[in-house]
């Protein structure tokens, strides 16, 4: 195995308890969603679900894996000649962070802004309305 194919150094830690991973690329995302279905996988069981669609090599998957590692999002465990990844960060958590980065960076942290976005570009469908609707009535006492 070569050393960029090494997941993360021994002395750092395997994860961040409070510290939000850095930003993950869009790629790197798509490597995050095998993951998040699969709960634990190889870069060869990551690459089978995403090589032949976005027309990726195993060594592409190999190097975003890493990247993930080292980002903390991910950890790496040996198995054989071979390593397992298992995410750190729930895909929940991640949604949600993302969704507010959004909100902050475009609608000034105003999340009604960005419906009212939606609404007015025709973006949202009847059913996301009455599920939104929904959603509100939840929400209040």
């Amino acid at each position: 195995m070569s050393k960029s194919e090494e997941p993360g150094s021994p002395d750092r830690p395997e994860q961040r308890p409070d510290d939000r991973p850095e930003r993950i690329s869009d790629a790197e995302h798509a490597v995050m969603e095998v993951l998040w279905d699969h709960g634990t996988a190889s870069a060869a069981d990551v690459c089978a679900v995403v090589c032949t669609k976005r027309g990726w090599s195993l060594a592409t998957v190999k190097t975003l894996l890493s990247r993930l590692v080292q980002k903390s999002a991910i950890a790496a465990r040996p198995d054989g000649r071979r390593f397992l990844y298992t995410p750190l960060i729930a895909r929940a958590d991640y949604v949600g962070g993302e969704s507010r980065r959004l909100v902050n960076r475009l609608f000034g942290g105003n999340a009604a802004s960005l419906v009212a976005h939606l609404a007015e570009t025709e973006a949202l469908s009847e059913d996301d309305l009455n599920e939104i609707a929904a959603l509100m009535k939840e929400l209040r006492p």
